[in-house]
């Protein structure tokens, strides 16, 4: 309860965030492709910083550009696929996946079922590990899709490691999705890399995009 309270401390960062500007750095992007998939009941703003933060260091990021983000969609799984094989195809690299929250469901599953156009899969604070009802939104998501969270539309198992390089950022006093989850057992993921931030923060805080960006190039080092 305290770490869920403790989420408001993030929301002005979250609220503020189409209006920051990136903290430059070393460009080491490269050109490469980045698709980033927004939390649930978010879409393309939440992760502005992030791509701004993106490009600056010499990425070219997108957005998932499928307006907000209400839960499991087969049909945007598929558009999604379609895009990620564009990407590949325009720029001849393979696409580097970022996922916050229930993004980084959509990014695992995505990992599985085309990994051959994907460099890597990061996940940021997502819940694909353990119980499905161990989280806090779980009720949230459950009212506003026509599902529940024991029986999402997709055939794939989030928690089995996409067969490409795939890093799992998680937090400690995340108050919306437990610790467990978003950092999974051995085997979910080739690496697990922990950042102290609110789950609201984890994609709006310059510290933990940085790590995000850390996170590439560990998975770049895996490929």
């Amino acid at each position: 309860m305290r770490n869920t309270l403790r989420e408001g401390l993030a929301l002005p960062a979250l609220l503020a965030n189409p209006l920051r500007p990136p903290r430059k750095g070393k460009r080491i992007g490269e050109g490469r492709a980045v698709l980033v998939i927004p939390g649930l009941a978010t879409g393309d703003v939440s992760t502005l910083l992030m791509r701004r933060t993106l490009r600056a260091r010499g990425f070219v990021p997108s957005g998932w550009r499928l307006g907000m983000n209400h839960g499991a969609d087969l049909a945007k799984l598929a558009r999604l696929e379609a895009r990620i094989a564009a990407l590949h195809s325009q720029t001849g690299r393979k696409v580097v996946l970022i996922g916050w929250s229930l993004g980084g469901l959509y990014a695992r599953i995505l990992g599985q079922r085309v990994p051959g156009h994907i460099a890597s899969v990061i996940t940021v604070g997502s819940p694909f590990s353990g119980g499905r009802r161990d989280n806090a939104g779980w009720r949230y998501y459950e009212m506003i899709n026509d599902h529940t969270v024991d029986n999402p539309p997709f055939a794939e198992d989030f928690s089995i490691k996409p067969p490409v390089p795939t890093v799992a950022i998680w937090s400690a006093i995340d108050g919306i999705v437990a610790a467990h989850s978003a950092r999974g057992r051995d085997d979910e993921s080739d690496l697990r890399l922990e950042v102290r931030a609110q789950h609201f923060a984890l994609g709006t805080s310059r510290r933990c995009i940085e790590q995000v960006i850390e996170a590439i190039t560990m998975a770049d080092a895996l490929g």
